[in-house]
């Protein structure tokens, strides 16, 4: 009975056009839906790009005599130094600037490859300037260059690419410049497999959900921390590719992490698995008429609750389904946000340590209890 309901939740997910949330299939439409989002996954510890515009501000009033000077060295195939390119980049402000920083940079490159250059590392410099201008794509085609080959030789680089790309929904884009990483030997780090995670995701495709598995699973195997967004993203894709066996065994691997998205990835495999019953017993403690106002209220999305209730049309709980659903309309817990949503957001950065000052209870001088405000130091 259980097999017959997951047929026909499925046969309603690929004949209605406004319920194809997971399915294999191709769903154009839900896709482009995602690529509106607009978020990118980094978080503005790793771009920093306030950090550079305010390096770039105070030496604003050079660039046109470093741009002048990068100018004539690149027409009189003059020596290129480390300073001069380092000031130039710090300067440019416009496409045509960047064009000729990249051909510096690929003077440069030519004229160092047999010296160690490496105190220095132009590549976060370069890509940065290209987030802030909004040139994704030639940051792109300047780290996928084979003539390009180790000067961009940290990961930071890559990084901040690929979160271009994907902002800007260019997904097979991001995929290159991630296999370039993987072809020249530069370290995955944690940054790098979840953003490698959410580009999998959105593409959606056998492929891409091979390349998902494949990384996480590598780097899972030799320690390597990942994480739990990157997890997300991959519990989602194998719910999208219609295996949901594995997101069901990868859910149970992760430990704690963002509730509301919790409670809404078990709701939506519990549906799709056909385990309606036990879907609508997590709604129906969620709704909790008394909750002191210091406990955060679980909201559940829209769509989840819309593929729950498609997987119980006709069923046996389709009655629990609408009267849960009800409930959580009416204690305000159903939120219009998509998995989506919640899986394509940017962290909260690294918060500044707030440095308390203790006030001394005893002399520096005499080493006697300070009594009162009046005799303290």
């Amino acid at each position: 009975m259980a097999l017959g309901r997951v047929g026909k939740c499925c046969r309603f997910l690929l004949l209605d056009p406004s319920k194809r949330v997971f399915c294999g299939v191709s769903q154009p439409g839900w896709i482009e839906g995602c690529i509106g989002a607009k978020r990118h996954l980094l978080s503005e510890n790793v771009i920093r790009l306030q950090e550079f515009q305010q390096r770039k501000l105070a030496v604003a009033h050079l660039r046109l005599r470093g741009k002048q000077l990068i100018s004539q060295k690149l027409q009189n195939a003059q020596l290129i130094l480390r300073d001069d390119l380092k000031l130039f980049l710090h300067l440019c402000h416009s496409a045509d600037d960047m064009l000729m920083a990249r051909d510096a940079i690929y003077r440069y490159h030519k004229e160092n490859q047999n010296f160690a250059f490496r105190e220095f590392k132009f590549g976060p410099l370069f890509v940065r300037q290209c987030y802030e201008l909004g040139l994704e794509e030639l940051a792109a085609a300047t780290l996928t260059d084979e003539k390009m080959r180790g000067f961009f030789n940290d990961s930071t680089s890559f990084n901040i690419t690929i979160d271009m790309l994907f902002t800007k929904g260019l997904y097979e884009k991001a995929l290159e410049v991630l296999r370039t990483m993987k072809i020249q030997g530069v370290t995955f780090n944690m940054d790098t497999v979840t953003l490698a995670a959410g580009t999998c995701y959105k593409l959606n495709t056998p492929t891409s959900y091979e390349i998902c598995s494949s990384v996480i699973e590598d780097k899972q195997s030799k320690g390597f921390l990942i994480s739990k967004q990157a997890y997300c993203f991959l519990v989602a894709l194998a719910i999208r590719q219609n295996d949901i066996k594995k997101a069901k065994s990868l859910y149970s691997q992760l430990r704690s992490f963002d509730y509301k998205l919790s409670q809404n990835l078990m709701v939506l495999i519990l549906a799709m698995t056909g385990a309606v019953e036990d879907a609508v017993s997590i709604l129906s403690a969620a709704v909790l008429p008394n909750r002191p106002t210091f406990v955060k209220t679980p909201k559940f999305s829209e769509h989840v609750l819309d593929v729950l209730r498609s997987c119980s049309n006709d069923g046996p709980h389709m009655m629990e389904v609408e009267q849960v659903v009800a409930n959580l309309k009416q204690a305000d817990q159903v939120t219009s946000q998509t998995l989506d949503d919640m899986l394509c957001h940017t962290p909260k950065g690294k918060s500044k340590q707030v440095v308390v000052v203790q006030a001394r209870k005893t002399s520096r001088r005499t080493l006697k209890p300070l009594n009162t405000i009046l005799v303290s130091e």
